[in-house]
């Protein structure tokens, strides 16, 4: 059976983020039916109608409604290690996840302690880390925590915030292990103890690049300032220390970085493209500008660029970052190449420890339909629903669904 081509129109709502911001809107689009021949509604996206409302928070059987919480920052503490038995090879991001969403709080030193305190704002750690994981990229980041980002006099955290939260740290080419919070009271010991790091396989990446080593002191000191100026918005004045530090050590890649983050976030999407491409050739090892020209690439529908970049990304680190294998699916599928479309979208389906890529179940669903597996495809639609059931193409993908099994029960 010959099936149309996948037609899905792909556009990110409200302009592009800084680096590491995320993509405002999500990503939009349907999916089109196999022989249809048409395009789909616009699709849930990685925006928000692709998540799940969440339920009221449930009392525990300890606060009653007159029973006060007291509300205070907590202090933690721990230490990351290695199944060698060492710290990790770099500092590492320790992140808050809390129902699934997540925040930066601090960093790992070189020993791989650690030392964070919920119910301030965390510091503001910036492109620096959330581009060392752009995971927060295209999903977003702005996630209601409670009390826990809160500071002055209403700031800190009550016990009955940290039901359903956890530490972790992000580090690329490691998977780490949880540390859970629910139950943790404010008077308990600060040190939670040791989180594991499990290497996932040997990557290229660095989120450090060893040409600022080399910098001269006047462009690490002009770099640092914009790189401030930058993490406070102030992207003019950012430029203006960054083009300093660049002029100064013109293979200064986190220079360069910071430079196309300062350019994006004005929306000068060419110049930001060239600062990013200036940071690979300065250093072609270093992952977040390889990070920043995948989400300039989705601010057009050309696929090639987009699989172009998503895979420059995987060369260096297949582990890591799952955004770049769903939009290497997603152009794939537009591509027509649906079998590279089901190992991109399974990979990332494997790698979304957070399923904040829903749309990749329904991406999965129709690159099957076109290789005749209508079971499959059904099947992947189902999980799709599951996890997006108020989706803006709910109503489009049911249908789709109905078609597959029908097809389905005729094979």
């Amino acid at each position: 059976m010959l099936l149309a081509p996948l037609v899905l129109a792909f556009q990110t709502g409200g302009g592009t983020a800084p680096p590491g911001g995320g993509t405002g809107g999500g990503t939009g689009g349907g999916t089109g039916t196999p022989g249809g021949g048409g395009t789909g509604t616009p699709g849930a996206g990685t925006g928000a109608g692709a998540t799940t409302p969440q339920g009221p928070q449930q009392r525990t059987p300890t606060q009653g409604p007159q029973q006060q919480e007291f509300r205070r920052p907590m202090f933690l503490s721990g230490r990351l290690i290695t199944e060698e038995g060492s710290p990790p090879p770099e500092s590492a991001v320790i992140e808050l996840y809390c129902n699934g969403q997540h925040r930066p709080y601090g960093y790992s030193d070189s020993k791989g302690r650690f030392h964070i305190t919920l119910g301030q704002q965390p510091a503001m750690i910036g492109a620096d880390a959330s581009m060392g994981s752009l995971n927060d990229a295209f999903g977003g980041r702005n996630s209601p925590f409670g009390g826990m980002d809160s500071a002055g006099p209403a700031g800190g955290v009550t016990e009955r915030e940290l039901q359903g939260c956890e530490l972790r740290a992000n580090l690329p080419g490691y998977l780490s292990e949880s540390i859970n919070l629910a139950g943790r009271r404010l008077l308990d010991n600060p040190d939670v103890g040791t989180i594991l790091m499990r290497r996932l396989g040997k990557i290229d990446a660095q989120t450090t690049s060893f040409t600022s080593l080399s910098a001269p002191k006047d462009a690490r000191k002009a770099f640092e300032k914009g790189q401030g100026q930058n993490k406070k918005k102030k992207f003019g004045e950012a430029q203006t220390s960054l083009l300093k530090a660049v002029e100064l050590h013109p293979q200064y890649a986190e220079a360069w970085f910071e430079l196309g983050v300062a350019y994006v976030a004005q929306k000068r999407n060419e110049d930001a493209s060239s600062a990013f491409r200036k940071a690979v050739e300065s250093d072609a090892k270093y992952v977040k500008p390889h990070l920043g020209l995948l989400e300039l690439s989705l601010t057009s529908n050309n696929w090639d660029q987009i699989l172009a970049t998503s895979g420059s990304v995987l060369k260096l680190d297949p582990y890591s970052y799952p955004q770049a294998w769903y939009f290497s699916s997603l152009a794939h599928l537009q591509l027509h190449h649906y079998d590279d479309a089901v190992k991109s979208a399974r990979e990332t389906i494997k790698l979304d420890r957070d399923r904040r890529f829903p749309k990749v179940h329904h991406i999965l669903g129709v690159a099957l339909a076109n290789k005749n597996d209508f079971k499959g495809a059904a099947g992947s639609l189902k999980a799709y629903l599951d996890l997006a059931p108020n989706g803006r193409d709910s109503e489009f993908v049911k249908k789709q669904l109905q078609d597959f099994e029908q097809r389905a029960k005729q094979e």
